[in-house]
């Protein structure tokens, strides 16, 4: 069972850089690896995806050494069990507005004495059996836990959140929290970024690795510089989209 160099490269303070995918082709998160990417997204929220398609863009992101998370739905034991047990790094939680959510979510990604997370040995996360039956402590070990605040009853109730064991990331999802305090869309408004920086600092204070999504290397950087560790800068189809103008548009055909 291999060690969760995402976790480690968090852990010593390092920034990494990934993606969304809704893409359910495999060879599309392979080639995020190659490119450079240290994680992927497998977005199970807002995307197409199923599970039988998670676990196999897992296995692809195995190939090229980008560690794979899944974004779940919503905070739900069996949602979350599942996205671990299919063999990723880890899960994304969304919509976490309070303490008992984080707790919640902690609960159900970990296994007894940490959590409450169904056991069984029969699953890729457990090579199927072939690694035996000591290994909770190790898969307890090795699983990141992301998880969402992205609406103002979260960032009102963020310095509760930032006290809960084994959370490691707390993403500020831009989008959410703009809709939240009744500017839709609007991630750029200056009373989106003082919240999202005041939070970055709150995080950071409380030993956690701050995360956000990114539309580009420009506002990637921006949070950078502001203390974000853990940056998604983009979303797959949205690249692929913005790859696909940049060619027809430098094609003069008049």
């Amino acid at each position: 069972m291999r060690q969760n160099q995402l976790k480690q490269k968090i852990k010593q303070g390092e920034t990494v850089l990934g993606l969304f995918m809704n893409c359910p082709y495999p060879a599309f998160i392979e080639i995020c690896g190659h490119a450079g990417f240290d994680f992927a997204v497998i977005d199970m929220e807002h995307g197409p995806l199923h599970p039988l398609a998670a676990e196999d863009l897992c296995r692809a992101a195995d190939c090229s050494g980008i560690a794979p998370i899944v974004r779940v739905s919503k905070n739900d034991g069996p949602q979350i069990q599942r996205a671990l047990d299919i063999g990723s790094a880890g899960v994304q939680v969304p919509q976490i507005e309070s303490k008992i959510d984080a707790e919640t979510a902690v609960q159900s990604a970990k296994y007894s004495p940490l959590g409450t997370r169904g056991l069984s040995f029969a699953t890729r996360a457990g090579l199927y059996t072939a690694a035996g039956t000591n290994i909770t402590d190790k898969l307890n070990e090795e699983s990141l836990v992301v998880i969402h605040v992205e609406g103002k009853g979260g960032i009102d109730n963020l310095a509760e959140i930032v006290t809960v064991p084994e959370v490691d990331v707390i993403f500020l999802g831009p989008y959410d929290l703009s809709q939240s305090i009744g500017i839709p869309g609007q991630v750029r408004d200056p009373r989106v970024i003082d919240m999202m920086q005041e939070a970055v600092q709150t995080i950071r204070k409380a030993g956690k690795a701050a995360g956000t999504f990114a539309e580009n290397p420009e506002i990637a950087q921006q949070w950078i510089d502001a203390g974000v560790q853990y940056v998604a800068l983009g979303v797959d189809v949205a690249v692929f989209l913005r790859a696909c103008q940049s060619l027809v548009k430098a094609v003069d055909r008049f």
